[in-house]
Parts: C-alpha cells; sequence; structure tokens
C-alpha cells in the first residue's frame, strides 16, 4: 500500500470515528418523553398526619378535593399536590422548610408574598384555602423523609383542579388546571413550573 493510500485510510477511519461519536452525541441530546396524559392518585391517600409533618400545624388537609401525584418539575421523579387549609402559612415556613408563594397575585402584579398573604376572601369557605406542592427526591419520591423542596401556593381562585399535561414553547411538561371561582361564565388557568418557581397563566375559557 503506497503512503498516499495509507494517509486516506487513516483519514477516512477518522471521519467515521467522529461520526459515530456525533451520532451518540445526538442520542444523548434527544428530549425526555413527555410526561403522562394525567397525574395518579397517591395511593393510600395522603393524610391530614403527613400535612402536619411537612407544613406544620398551621396547614390541614382539606377533606374533598382529588390528590394527584405527577412529575410537575420534569425531573423524571412524582411529586404530590394536595388542597389543605392554611392558617398563616409564614409562621411555618422556616420550620418546616417550605416556600410560600402566591404565583396568581404575582401575576397580577403584586409580587411581595408578606403583603398578599395578608389578602382576605369575602367567602369564609375559602379563607387559608391553599395548593400544596412537594417535590419528590430518590426512589421514595414525595414520601422519602429526606430534605425535599416544598410549595404552599396561596390566593389561588380554583373551584375544581386537574392534572394534564401542558406545551410550552420547548417542552411538554404537567400544570395544574384549575377552573376558576368567579361570577358568571366560569374562567380557567393553569399553575406549573418553569424550572425556577411555580408561574400562573390565565386561559380563559372552561375547562372541558
Amino acid at each position: 500500500m503506497s503512503f498516499s493510500q495509507v494517509v486516506c485510510s487513516r483519514v477516512l477511519l477518522a471521519l467515521l470515528v467522529i461520526s459515530a461519536g456525533s451520532a451518540a452525541f445526538a442520542h444523548d441530546k434527544k428530549q425526555p418523553p413527555p410526561p403522562p396524559a394525567h397525574a395518579k392518585s397517591p395511593v393510600p391517600a395522603v393524610t391530614d398526619q403527613y400535612v402536619h409533618k411537612e407544613f406544620g400545624d398551621n396547614c390541614s388537609l382539606l377533606a374533598g378535593p382529588p390528590q394527584f401525584v405527577g412529575d410537575l418539575d420534569g425531573d423524571g421523579v412524582d411529586d404530590l399536590i394536595v388542597v389543605a387549609r392554611c392558617k398563616n402559612p409564614l409562621a411555618d415556613q422556616a420550620e418546616s422548610g417550605f416556600l410560600v408563594a402566591d404565583p396568581y397575585n404575582s401575576f397580577m402584579g403584586f409580587g411581595e408574598v408578606k403583603v398578599t398573604s395578608t389578602f382576605a376572601s369575602d367567602d369564609p369557605e375559602r379563607k387559608g384555602l391553599s395548593l400544596l406542592i412537594v417535590h419528590g427526591v430518590g426512589p421514595e419520591a414525595w414520601r422519602s423523609d429526606k430534605t425535599k423542596p416544598k410549595f404552599v401556593l396561596i390566593n389561588l381562585p380554583f373551584k375544581t383542579l386537574t392534572v394534564k399535561r401542558l406545551a410550552l414553547k420547548k417542552k411538554t411538561v404537567l400544570g395544574i388546571y384549575m377552573e376558576e371561582k368567579g361570577e358568571g361564565e366560569s374562567t380557567s388557568s393553569v399553575i406549573y413550573w418553569d424550572g425556577k418557581k411555580y408561574r400562573y397563566q390565565m386561559l380563559g375559557s372552561d375547562l372541558e
């Protein structure tokens, strides 16, 4: 074999190696599969004892609304969503290790939770109504005893909740869809995790 043929063979081999590496890299960069179409219910159901353990005595589980388990933050581990009544969540925020957030009023231009947490509903049945979210960690997910990201979302004007897919610009996530309480025709909205915090987005039409 001549010198030129040897050089050509080595160049061809190098190109094949680079091509194979590029293909493997492209495979690794594939987007993760979309989340399930709908969230499931926790089995067994979450109890008031669990809520007190994770969020303190100021929050109590609200019987009746559905409970949901699904991957809200896209890390492949199930998260928990339940409805509770929280008298003063800010009082237990540091001790119980959760974050109080108000996506609804942030969307409306009121971003200070210390202020919006004092907003009182005219409806006594909605006083202190909150959405509790626990991000799962490890094989035991939201049931794990390890330190977990936890959130108390306040001032959400929902009548009903469902958890299903939400298509964003670059990915599909699970969103918490809400049929909102209001006068006249019902409106709908969705809460979703943007990678850093929970955001509120108005949809403007009835949930079907």
